[in-house]
């Protein structure tokens, strides 16, 4: 007789993990591309055939086309509260969870909500009508996703606050890339189908530039390839067994070289479809008692993130930051080790050497391959 409460706990996961609702994703490289659009056509469809669809939520921007396919579809009225003397409303949840349709439409699923709501991000707000076993159809832009924030910057010049966790992609069934080329819309925009005609001038000379459209366009294309990939090697039993990649990257308590290194080694764990990990090894001089707050702020961000991104987050203790990071590398079967590209100044670029070649010398003489992030 087995009385391990462990079992009892993952047959419980498994009747969870049976009873959630189906999570389908439009993806797009920016607005105007048509995602709202596509989504209340696809209501109408569900609608034709029987099927109990109602909308959540959902923005048309003032977009008279889009506006008027919402004709004819139930709607979930929106809850009204006020903030800062202004009244704004918010998608109601509670009134999703009541109705219980079989498929609710949530756009927008980057947004962050008002100050005080149960939930801090519209996808937070998914993860619960999911979890209450509610098919969601959902729609995000290729600028809202976390691990390619620094991408987005370069491309764009715009630091995107709104984010999504990679994790939350990877939980989709089904992710779809709703596609234009640049010259299309460009066309929608000067045709004013996308914001109203005062503002065209301005959005031609900054986010809808051809080179940066092209760009955003591929990094849709990637990401949804990747995902689409990742639910082949999931679904589809293959006759040679791959090696099974488990990714580490090592953080430190620089704060913005650790946001760095958790979003590429995220994009890699998405590319390998692996399990990844983000380690902390904390020397004696980062206890918490010898740090300053700001610092430990910044930690405990860093962990959420990675948590937020799917990773497992570990925390060692070692005065030897080598043998720290070789001994959780064991002792979690680490294929891949992650790790930022070393910033020397003067001051400690023998210590940090020395470190780097510690680490060097062990990885040698084991089985994990290393991947440096510049």
């Amino acid at each position: 007789m087995n009385d391990n409460p462990n079992d009892a706990h993952h047959f419980l996961d498994l009747i969870k993990q049976s009873r959630r609702g189906k999570f389908k994703i439009y993806v797009g490289m920016s607005a105007g591309v048509g995602k709202s659009y596509r989504m209340l056509q696809e209501a109408h469809a569900l609608l034709r055939s029987g099927i109990d669809v109602t909308i959540g939520y959902i923005e048309t921007h003032g977009r008279a086309e889009t506006h008027a396919l919402l004709e004819g579809l139930p709607v979930i009225p929106r809850r009204k509260l006020f903030y800062k003397g202004k009244e704004l409303e918010e998608m109601d949840v509670q009134a999703i969870l009541n109705l219980r349709p079989e498929i609710v439409i949530v756009d927008e699923l980057a947004h962050t909500n008002i100050e005080g709501s149960k939930n801090e991000k519209r996808w937070h707000d998914v993860e619960e009508i999911l979890n209450a076993g509610i098919n969601v159809i959902s729609a995000v832009n290729i600028q809202h996703i976390e691990s390619l924030n620094e991408d987005i910057k370069d491309i764009t010049g715009i630091s995107v606050s709104e984010r999504v966790p990679d994790n939350v992609l990877r939980q989709a069934d089904e992710v779809v890339n709703i596609d234009l080329t640049a010259d299309e819309l460009i066309r929608r925009l000067k045709e004013g189908k996308i914001y109203a005609k005062e503002k065209v001038a301005t959005a031609l000379q900054n986010f809808f530039q051809p080179e940066k459209i092209l760009q955003l366009r591929e990094l849709a294309l990637k990401e949804v390839a990747s995902q689409v990939e990742r639910k082949i090697d999931t679904e589809i039993p293959r006759n040679v067994q791959a090696r099974a990649e488990r990714l580490m990257c090592c953080i430190s308590s620089n704060h913005e070289m650790a946001k760095m290194v958790i979003r590429k080694t995220a994009r890699l764990a998405t590319y390998y479809n692996a399990k990844w990990f983000v380690l902390y090894v904390q020397t004696p001089k980062e206890e918490m008692d010898k740090i300053g707050l700001a610092m430990q702020r910044h930690l405990i961000n860093n962990f959420k993130l990675a948590t937020e991104m799917g990773a497992e987050v570990l925390r060692v203790k070692n005065s030897n930051v080598a043998h720290g990071i070789m001994e959780a590398a064991e002792a979690n079967k680490i294929t891949t080790l992650c790790i930022g590209k070393p910033h020397l100044t003067l001051a400690n670029i023998i210590i940090r050497t020395a470190i780097f070649n510690q680490l060097l010398k062990k990885i040698s003489a084991s089985n994990i391959d290393l991947v440096i992030l510049s």
